[in-house]
């Protein structure tokens, strides 16, 4: 499991006085830059080889400003080019909210996806969703 924490700020409430849900999938995509590293170590955007294909987020509780919060990232599938990245986000101890992407090894170059190789298997192998 890898896990970001994140101090919530005041401009990320809505008028309903609890986090906008727009939120979430920027400390998603936050919380997956390890991830990311492990295919572009150095997050070279010139030669960024991955893709987003699909996400899909549950809200399970409200998540309130003044309180931290903790997204906790798995990896749940690995195939030949793609693979799931599962998140969950935490506040005072309840998860309040659950993600699931599909990123795609992706070739620019080729328009096409481009398989995975051993070495980033291996490490996304580390971060199981048991």
């Amino acid at each position: 499991m890898l896990s970001e924490s994140f101090k919530v700020r005041f401009c990320e409430t809505d008028a309903l006085a609890h986090v906008s849900n727009t939120v979430l999938v920027q400390w998603f995509e936050t919380a997956r830059e390890p991830i990311f590293r492990m295919f572009n170590p150095q997050l070279d955007l010139k030669n960024w080889p991955l893709i987003l294909a699909s996400y899909k987020v549950d809200f399970l509780q409200q998540i309130f400003y003044g309180h931290g919060v903790e997204v906790r990232t798995y990896i749940s599938r690995i195939g030949n080019s793609s693979f799931d990245v599962y998140q969950e986000l935490w506040q005072n101890s309840q998860c309040c909210a659950s993600g699931t992407t599909t990123l795609v090894h992706f070739d620019f170059a080729t328009s096409s996806s481009k398989r995975i190789n051993e070495a980033v298997k291996n490490q996304l192998l580390q971060h199981p969703k048991e």
